[in-house]
């Protein structure tokens, strides 16, 4: 199966950039806030970030105490800048796509096998083998251990068009157009280039799989905009329509 790269891609990977350098983004906003107040205390944990990026999370997880990080990503890209920015001697950058987890145990150590925590930000929805990925995240976490990640909005990655929004004559946003959502698929969309992959799945394909493969749900997190960040930032109030991001925290069942 071949995994898609996207962020390989030079015009895409330059885009991405300016916009996780811009202070004020969806991320920076409440994607990133929501994701780490449902992180254990760290002190001492073994964690495996999926999809780390630019490594800023694996030196945050340093900071709050964590003993070991592993960080995953399939672009080279964003592990050179990880390296340069975001090294220590306690994380580990390895290039690799999530679909091949299994392998890890042919490059860690036993002793740096098996982790306490699991992370991901926003990696999940260009998974198309969910089931197998939490497969074998599941075989590499300690008993009880959490598994934290976010994605895309099932509402989000349903749409493929261009109309996104029902807007009135002054160009204000109405509501936003659903399509196809109980239709479960590999989707194409436009983001700094054509034809990003991306795979839509039911919110309760996803609630379901992750059951089916082990875990015990403990909390979800839509987040949205509060009126501390529309009277900040108005042009986000677009996002009480509907929100972008599905957050999940899940533990290892015993």
């Amino acid at each position: 199966m071949a995994q898609q790269n996207i962020f390989d891609n030079e015009t895409f990977f330059e885009g991405y950039k300016k916009i996780r350098e811009r202070e004020v983004n969806a991320n920076n906003i409440y994607e990133i806030p929501a994701l780490f107040s449902l992180l254990p205390d760290m002190k001492g944990k073994k964690i495996l970030d999926l999809g780390c990026g630019f490594g800023e999370h694996c030196m945050e997880y340093i900071k709050m105490g964590a003993d070991r990080v592993v960080g995953l990503d399939i672009s080279e890209k964003m592990l050179e800048i990880a390296k340069k920015e975001n090294s220590d001697p306690k994380i580990t950058y390895l290039h690799m796509p999530m679909e091949d987890l299994g392998q890890l145990k042919d490059t860690l150590s036993e002793d740096d096998l098996m982790f306490d925590v699991v992370i991901s930000s926003l990696a999940f929805h260009y998974i198309e083998d969910f089931s197998g990925v939490l497969r074998n995240i599941n075989s590499l976490m300690n008993k009880g251990g959490l598994f934290i990640f976010s994605q895309e909005h099932p509402l989000n990655t349903c749409f493929t068009g261009k109309n996104r929004w029902t807007v009135d004559e002054n160009g204000k946003k109405l509501h936003v157009n659903l399509m196809n959502y109980c239709v479960e698929k590999e989707t194409e969309c436009e983001w700094f280039v054509d034809n990003v992959k991306r795979y839509h799945r039911m919110f309760s394909t996803i609630i379901n799989t992750l059951i089916e493969e082990g875990f015990s749900i403990e909390k979800l997190i839509e987040p949205y905009p509060d009126e501390e960040i529309l009277a900040k930032y108005p042009d986000y109030s677009d996002n009480l329509h509907k929100p972008d991001f599905l957050i999940v925290r899940s533990r290892k069942n015993v």
